[in-house]
């Protein structure tokens, strides 16, 4: 009697896991560095607000394009090798049913037993076999090109509107270290989410995260004040 695998795993987070963390670690880091940056050169606190305004549309709409055009390409390469795959299948079996034993042996297999186990696999579902245990390509790792971009896109807004808000509550002298601090703390708390939902150590996650964001965010209000005495 067949049983029903009901275990849930980590992997199957993947493709939204990695779109969300990249879009708002990014969402926070440019805005606030952006923010940062544009308060040091001794600009208004409207002015501020304006240019973190547009630093979030711009960015949502280019992480939503670039997450589209790369995993779309992604796509583009798993289908030719899938199709490729299914040309090889119909023209020559034979070999493409000794290449998969083969493949079960290097795992470990007798001879024996992985031309069977190809066998039967290839009997019920030979692409899939194919595509699973030749290619690598599995239904949780492939790729989504519109669930990445609208992952990407959401995450950007709301990492991009923590530092805004900061942005808009602080006082317009304290703009820059206000924004400064609450991102870094935001940055820690998704550091510790994202490690925690991958399964990965918390302290690495978040030490991996903000460290990036600090460094950011440093240079960006270095090159601002350095304008700001110019100007």
């Amino acid at each position: 009697m067949s049983r029903i695998h009901l275990e849930s795993h980590r992997t199957q987070h993947i493709g939204w896991l990695r779109a969300a963390v990249l879009g708002a670690n990014d969402g926070i880091v440019s805005t606030a560095s952006l923010i940062i940056g544009v308060a040091a050169s001794s600009a208004t606190q409207s002015a501020v607000l304006v240019a973190g305004v547009a630093g979030l549309v711009a960015g949502a709409m280019s992480m939503a394009a670039g997450e589209y055009v790369s995993v779309s390409s992604q796509s583009d390469t798993e289908q030719a090798d899938v199709a490729r795959e299914r040309e090889e299948l119909a023209t020559d079996g034979a070999r493409e049913a000794a290449e998969l034993a083969g493949i079960y042996e290097q795992r470990g297999l007798d001879a024996t037993l992985a031309k069977e186990v190809a066998r039967q696999l290839m009997a019920k579902d030979a692409i899939g076999a194919h595509v699973r245990d030749e290619l690598g390509i599995s239904e949780v790792a492939s790729a989504k090109p519109l669930q990445a971009a609208g992952y990407s896109a959401m995450a950007f807004t709301i990492g991009a509107g923590l530092p805004l808000l900061s942005a808009w509550l602080s006082p317009a002298r304290l703009v820059a270290p206000v924004v400064g601090v609450t991102s870094l703390l935001f940055l820690v708390v998704l550091g510790g989410l994202a490690a925690y939902t991958g399964g990965a150590g918390i302290l690495k996650g978040i030490w991996r995260v903000t460290f990036w964001g600090a460094l950011a965010m440093a240079i960006t209000a270095g090159v601002g004040l350095l304008f700001g005495a110019v100007g």
